[in-house]
C-alpha cells in the first residue's frame, strides 16, 4: 500500500543477491530489530539490536500511554531507524505487538513512531504473531518429517501457543498474559509469597485451559520455548545445574522456590539472571509454570529465534512465491463459496485498469495485490444475504483472523470491499492511517468501476480504457458497444455522484473501435 511520508512495506518486487532486509519487532517488554543480507537464496544475519523499553509498563488502564513511556519508546525508534536508513522500504517491515493492539487510539501512537523509525508500522493480531513466531523458530531449527512441535512464546504483555507442522502451523492461540503484564497484574507492589503465588498461578492457569484440552488431544512430539523469557529461564536453570540450558518440570519449581526466597522483587538474585531481566522474571516464570501445568509438559527446549526472525522470513516469502496471503485469500474463496469465475472477471478488469492510471496515481506493486485481493473476495458477503453484502463482507474482512495480513492490511481490504457498491458512507476508511487514504479512495473508485462492468457477467474481455490526472479518473469506452448494454449505461450514470464520495471525480469518454 502507498501513499504518504512513510512508506508501507511491499514485499511483492523479487530479491536480488546482496539485497538487505530489516525486522523490527515492537513488543511489550522489548524492541528487536534483525537485518540481514539475501546472499545465494538464504538469509544471512549481518546485525541485531535491542532495547529494553517495557510499553506495557505504560499502559494506564484507559487506553492510554504514559508519556515517559511514550518518549522512550521513540527514542528507540529513531536509533533504530539510523541504522535502516539506506535499506529500501519495501525491504523493511516493521511489526507491534499486544501492546499497541490495547491502545485505545493506536494512530496516535503510531503517527509519531512511524516518523521516528522513518518506516510503516503494522499492527498484527496475536494470532498472526503466533504464526510468525513459529516461522521463525521453525526455520532456525527446521522441523523433522511429520513431528509436530509445540512453541511456547511469551512476550511482555501477551503468550502465544502454537501447534505446527513443518512450516505450516495447525492451532495458534494468544493469551492476554505475558512477562510485564503478569508482574504488574500479581505482584504490583513488588511483594512475594507462596499464597500470592499460588492463588496467581490458578488465574493464570485458567487462561491456558480455554484450549489445553484441543492442545493435548492434538498431541506434539517437542516443545520449544522462543523470546527472552524462556531464554532467560532456560539460562537460569543451566546456571542452577538443573539442566543443560532446557526448560523441565522437575526444574520450574526449585527455580520458582528460590525466587520466592528473595520476598520482594527488587532482591531476586537467581544465578543467570539478567539486572534487565530482573523486574519481570516473576510474571514471566508464572506464566510458563501454569503453561507447563495446564499442557502436562515435561521438557521444553529453547530457541533463539522469535518474531522478528519469523517477519524476515515472511518477507522472503512474499517476495517470492510463498506469500501467505494469496494461501489466505484462496482459502476464503473456498470457504465462502464465493463464485470464482466472476471473481477473476472483476479482477482482470480492475488491474487492467489500474496499469492504465498506476503512473499517474503513483500506486505500488502492494497496492495491485490489494486490488487483486479485494477484487478476488468482493462478494464474500453474500454467504450471508444478498442485501447489503458489502457490509457483510467488510465485517467478516476486519474481524476474522487472517493469516499474513497485519490488522492494517485488514483493514485496507474491508474498506475496499464495504466502497465497491452503493453509497459510500463516511466512516469507511476511518480505520486507516492517513498514509494509506489515497491509496484507499483511488483503488475503490478502481473497483467499483470493475465491479460495474461486469454486473452482466460477461465472460469477453471489457473494452475500458482509463487514465488519471489527479484526482479526475476518466473512463473510454466504444459508443457501439456501450449502446448495446443498457442497464450498464444506467449503472455508469449513476457512479459519478458516488466516486465523488470517494474524492475522485470520474468522467466518461467515448473511444474508437471495441466490439460490437
Amino acid at each position: 500500500m502507498s501513499s504518504g511520508a512513510v512508506p508501507a512495506a511491499s514485499q511483492s518486487q523479487p530479491l536480488a543477491d546482496g539485497d538487505m532486509l530489516a525486522a523490527i519487532d515492537l513488543g511489550s517488554n522489548s524492541y528487536h530489530m534483525v537485518v540481514a543480507r539475501y546472499t545465494l537464496g538464504q538469509l544471512r544475519i549481518i546485525d541485531r539490536l535491542r532495547e529494553t523499553v517495557r510499553m506495557a509498563e505504560g499502559l494506564d488502564g484507559r487506553g492510554g500511554l504514559l508519556p515517559e513511556v511514550r518518549q522512550r519508546a521513540l527514542q528507540c525508534l529513531s536509533r533504530f531507524g539510523q541504522r535502516i536508513r539506506d535499506i529500501p522500504p519495501h525491504r523493511v517491515r516493521a511489526v507491534a505487538t499486544n501492546t499497541v493492539r490495547r491502545l485505545a487510539a493506536p494512530q496516535a501512537f503510531l503517527m509519531p513512531a512511524e516518523t521516528a523509525l522513518g518506516h510503516a508500522i503494522e499492527i498484527v493480531s496475536g494470532r498472526e504473531e503466533a504464526r510468525l513466531v513459529y516461522q521463525g523458530v521453525a526455520h532456525a531449527q527446521p522441523p523433522k518429517n511429520g513431528h509436530r512441535r509445540l512453541v511456547i512464546d511469551i512476550g511482555g504483555g501477551s503468550t502465544e501457543c502454537i501447534i505446527g507442522r513443518g512450516f505450516e502451523t495447525l492451532e495458534r492461540e494468544s493469551v492476554q498474559l505475558g512477562a510485564v503484564a503478569g508482574t504488574l497484574r500479581y505482584f504490583g507492589n513488588g511483594k512475594l509469597s507462596r499464597k500470592k503465588w499460588r492463588d496467581a498461578l490458578i488465574e493464570a492457569s485458567v487462561e491456558f485451559q480455554q484450549f489445553a484440552a484441543a492442545y493435548r488431544s492434538l498431541g506434539w512430539q517437542e516443545a520449544i520455548g522462543a523470546s527472552g523469557t524462556n531464554k532467560a529461564i532456560g539460562e537460569i536453570c543451566a546456571a542452577m545445574k538443573l539442566t543443560k540450558g532446557a526448560v523441565t518440570a522437575e526444574a520450574l519449581p526449585v527455580v520458582r522456590d528460590e525466587l520466592l526466597r528473595a520476598g520482594h522483587i527488587d532482591d531476586i538474585r537467581l544465578p543467570g539472571l539478567s539486572d534487565d531481566r530482573r523486574p519481570v522474571i516473576a510474571g514471566g516464570l508464572l506464566v510458563l509454570e501454569a503453561a507447563f501445568a495446564s499442557l502436562g509438559l515435561q521438557r521444553m527446549m529453547v530457541s533463539k529465534a522469535a518474531l522478528r526472525e519469523g517477519v524476515l522470513y515472511d518477507m522472503l516469502g512474499r517476495a517470492g512465491d510463498q506469500d501467505p496471503r494469496e494461501t489466505s485469500v484462496d482459502a476464503l474463496v473456498q470457504r465462502y463459496g464465493i463464485d470464482v469465475a466472476q471473481a477473476l472477471r472483476v479482477e482482470a478488469s480492475a488491474l487492467k485498469l489500474f496499469d492504465q492510471v498506476a503512473a499517474a496515481w503513483q500506486l505500488t506493486p502492494d497496492d495491485r495485490l490489494m486490488l487483486s485481493w479485494a477484487a478476488r473476495l468482493h462478494e464474500l458477503g453474500l454467504t450471508i444475504a444478498h442485501s447489503q453484502y458489502q457490509v457483510h463482507g467488510a465485517y467478516i474482512l476486519a474481524q476474522s483472523d487472517i493469516a499474513g495480513f497485519s490488522r492494517q492490511e485488514q483493514q485496507f481490504l474491508a474498506a475496499l470491499v464495504r466502497a465497491h457498491r452503493r453509497k459510500v458512507p463516511k466512516t469507511v476508511f476511518e480505520a486507516l492511517p492517513d498514509r494509506l487514504l489515497p491509496a484507499a479512495r483511488r483503488l475503490s473508485a478502481l473497483l467499483r468501476l470493475a465491479v460495474v462492468l461486469h454486473r452482466g457477467h460477461e465472460e469477453a474481455d471489457i473494452p475500458a480504457e482509463a487514465s488519471a490526472d489527479g484526482d479526475t479518473l476518466a473512463l473510454r469506452l466504444p459508443p457501439r458497444w456501450l449502446d448495446a448494454r443498457p442497464l450498464l449505461q444506467a449503472d455508469l450514470a449513476s457512479e459519478p455522484s458516488e466516486t465523488t464520495s470517494l474524492g475522485i471525480a470520474l468522467r466518461f469518454a467515448q473511444s474508437a473501435g471495441g466490439p460490437p
